[in-house]
């Protein structure tokens, strides 16, 4: 199995900065893709941004040229820098990943626990 962990949630003002980091461990053979997603109440979860394990990107219209994707391959840890957030920001941000374990199981659907991002004055 998979366990990613995130953190770096909180409560920040708008116009402020937050890094989130989240880290896969376990029976790792590959991790492949990376992404962010989140969600508000009431609302779907929704993409943020995914960069694949060759350091493409993608980001949803919402988080471009303010939001920054990065990975460190060696320790299986995707980061998302938040900048100029805004209160329409706040929800749970969930880590995903596409990963192969060393029993061959490919799974796209690991997902980490969840952290809070608040925006609010």
């Amino acid at each position: 199995q998979v366990q990613l962990v995130e953190s770096g949630g909180g409560l920040v003002q708008p116009g402020g900065s937050l890094r989130l980091s989240c880290a896969a461990s376990g029976s790792i053979f590959s991790v492949y893709a990376m992404g962010w997603y989140r969600q508000a109440p009431g609302k779907q979860r929704e993409l943020v941004a995914y960069i694949t394990s060759g350091g493409s990107t993608n980001y949803a219209d919402s988080a471009k040229g303010r939001f920054t994707i990065s990975r460190d391959n060696a320790k299986n840890t995707v980061y998302l820098q938040m900048n100029s957030l805004k209160p329409e920001d706040t929800a749970v941000y969930y880590c995903n990943a596409d990963a192969q374990l060393h029993s061959g199981i490919y799974s796209s659907n690991y997902w980490g626990q969840g952290t809070q991002v608040t925006v609010s004055s």
